[in-house]
């Protein structure tokens, strides 16, 4: 039970994270025209399907004795899992929320601008419109924190009662052998990633019938 908390933990508070970072800047991508802006969006395209345990390379890096954030003492933390995490969601959760805020921007824009809303203005506004959408690119990005495995084991080290959650304890049971605790505990991650994706859904769903 402790190991699935954790898990639930570190991958909740990883997605909650980069959608408040995230969609924010999406949106933005997609309102505003600035130079670079095209090797940001590529940027974010590319780290979308960063490698896991690059992501984990490169935080281990800032957070060990000798980097810049050692001093805090983070490695080996659910902390640094969190961030790890971060790492690996965030550019998913910006780049398809700036192509889902872009269309709504293409077709509301004359629109917003006629009533006098600014871009600025206009970030929330077209956030909420598109609710449902953005719903499933928090799934999306819950699914890649969830299943996770080697950015943790690499910046958490998979500590027994501190760091270990499913996708770590599993593999290290597969290669123990105890195959019926790893297939359990395979179960119970795939079971909670559909209860999580099940209840967005009836949540979606209710609303669209209520505003409809």
């Amino acid at each position: 039970m402790s190991i699935v908390a954790l898990s639930l933990q570190v991958s909740l508070s990883a997605v909650i994270i980069a959608s408040v970072v995230g969609l924010p800047l999406g949106a933005a991508l997609a309102l505003w025209r600035f130079p670079g802006r095209g090797a940001l969006i590529t940027l974010l395209n590319a780290f979308m399907g960063l490698p896991p345990v690059v992501a984990g390379l490169m935080v281990y890096l800032m957070l060990s004795r000798a980097g810049p954030l050692g001093q805090f003492g983070l490695l080996f933390t659910p902390t640094a899992m969190v961030i790890a995490q971060v790492l690996l969601v965030l550019p998913i959760v910006a780049a398809l929320s700036r192509q889902i805020i872009q269309d709504l921007w293409q077709e509301y824009h004359e629109q917003l601008q006629s009533l006098g809303v600014s871009r600025l203005r206009a970030i929330p506004t077209l956030l909420w419109d598109a609710r449902f959408s953005l719903v499933t690119v928090v799934l999306a990005g819950f699914g890649r924190a969830s299943a996770e495995v080697g950015a943790v084991l690499i910046v958490g080290g998979n500590i027994e009662g501190v760091t270990r959650v499913m996708t770590t304890a599993i593999a290290l049971e597969t290669s123990r052998g105890n195959l019926p605790l790893a297939l359990g505990l395979g179960i119970v991650l795939v079971l909670l990633v559909a209860l999580v994706n099940g209840a967005a859904y009836v949540i979606g769903e209710t609303a669209r019938r209520r505003l409809g």
